[in-house]
């Protein structure tokens, strides 16, 4: 009997180590390294029946086939865009996101609308829990197969008989398989049954989805390898205090990434939301100081939000700078901004930014919709709920542009929009006569136009 091997795994990075210590040397982080079995098999292939294939022989780059490859339609408007037109056949997606938000319900409810066969494996529910779930969302498939189970030589065996057309495996932390001796959810289980999982849908076609718990910081679970392997890797996220939820991509190597798709949370399920920006604007029976509309773009789809901010006094000996949904190192850089270069004293004050709708805004196309906002709040004045904003504010205070502004343009127009302020030095081809494009190259200017 040969000797068995063991090694050191750091669970939260995947570094290995030939022994124990109390830090890695990759994170950096503490007490996390533990021992697993390394055990290595003559057979690793997903399918033990299939005789291997023939090694692939190079071609000449323009012998390869361009065409383009037909992708399938999951039933889900939102999600075919954040995929870039759809689910790719034999691609593996990995989709993460806090306890609760609707992982397992969005896919069941990709499964229930899919026009194919679908299993849907789940470890951490049994076949009951996921009817009792199923009964809530309409439109039913009666295509969807339902698998209670962890080990994945059993898995593969259920698909050699099934044959479906696609695979979801809810989730890849409760998978384990033969192969490596070791408890389900370490770092080396992760990366054995991910890569049999890889094996697989490119042999066969058969594209999968993995559903993967996060860290308390908001990574994903397991070795940051496993985002390297897959294809696609989304991100679900939200305020579980608000109704809406946000489908984000962070890789696509079929599709442009930064796409977003937007669902409302009901009692039936997860809805698409095929209009954003009338739901990301509050209604006001009159008008408020203190609220401005920012145009934003949210990969190719450019979305109105409205921007809130509250300047009070401050209470206590350190003024308060709080920001929900941006971020607020910068909102300090245009407080400091306003002082420096247009005479507001705002220092001794205390400053309170939110965007509506629970969601969260990196574009600096805001800025512009921050400033005038908190300076709205500041002077107690209303600004016309038929102005928005969008441009870059600069550290000399001057107003930059931004890409995408004919979209950002189109979008405000659409939705009834009469007015637009963008930087001066933005270059916009055919003016659009349904709404007015306002000019501004400095921060004074701006007060000067909305402020007097």
């Amino acid at each position: 009997m040969s000797k068995v091997k063991t090694s050191f795994f750091c669970q939260s990075c995947g570094t290995q180590h030939a022994k124990w210590q109390g830090q890695c040397n990759s994170c950096k982080t503490w007490n996390t390294l533990t021992e697993e079995v390394i055990e290595k098999s003559t057979k690793k292939d997903w399918n033990a029946s299939q005789k291997t294939n023939q090694a692939g022989k190079p071609l000449k780059i323009d012998q390869i086939d361009t065409q383009h490859e037909p992708r399938i339609n999951s039933g889900d408007e939102e999600l075919n865009r954040v995929l870039g037109g759809g689910i790719i056949p034999g691609a593996l997606m990995l989709l993460g996101g806090e306890p609760g938000i609707g992982k397992s319900t969005l896919l069941l409810q990709i499964a229930m609308l899919v026009n194919c066969k679908v299993l849907y494996v789940s470890g951490e529910e049994s076949q009951r829990q996921i009817k009792i779930r199923s009964e809530r969302i309409t439109n039913a498939s009666d295509q969807c197969y339902i698998l209670s189970e962890t080990k994945t030589q059993n898995i593969f065996s259920q698909i050699e008989s099934l044959t479906p057309d696609l695979v979801i495996i809810d989730s890849v932390q409760t998978l384990h398989t033969d192969y490596i001796d070791s408890s389900p959810g370490s770092v080396s289980q992760i990366k054995e049954c991910t890569a049999e999982f890889i094996r697989f849908a490119k042999k066969t076609h058969v594209p999968v989805f993995l559903v993967g718990h996060i860290t308390k910081d908001g990574q994903i679970a397991g070795p940051k390898i496993l985002e390297h392997m897959v294809d696609v890797v989304l991100h679900f996220e939200g305020d579980r205090n608000h109704i809406y939820r946000i489908l984000r991509t962070q890789k696509n190597r079929f599709g442009a990434t930064s796409e977003i798709g937007i669902y409302e949370m009901q009692s039936q399920g997860l809805r698409a939301v095929n209009n954003p920006s009338e739901l990301l604007i509050s209604d006001k029976d009159e008008k408020l100081s203190g609220h401005a509309i920012a145009a934003t773009i949210e990969g190719v789809r450019p979305l109105m939000v409205e921007i809130q901010a509250l300047v009070s006094s401050a209470v206590y000996g350190t003024p308060q700078r709080t920001s929900t949904g941006y971020n607020t190192k910068r909102l300090n850089m245009l407080l400091a901004v306003l002082e420096k270069r247009a005479g507001f004293a705002l220092g001794s004050k205390d400053v309170f930014i939110n965007i509506t709708g629970g969601i969260s805004i990196d574009d600096p196309a805001i800025d512009l919709a921050v400033i005038v906002s908190i300076l709205s709040s500041h002077h107690d004045i209303e600004v016309s709920e038929n102005y928005c904003f969008t441009a870059e504010i600069g550290l000399s205070g001057e107003i930059r542009p931004v890409p995408k502004v004919e979209h950002r343009i189109q979008e405000a127009a659409k939705l009834g929009y009469e007015a637009i302020i963008i930087s001066k030095f933005s270059k916009i081809g055919k003016p659009n006569d349904t709404i007015k494009v306002i000019p501004i190259s400095k921060i004074e200017d701006l007060v000067t136009y909305l402020f007097g």
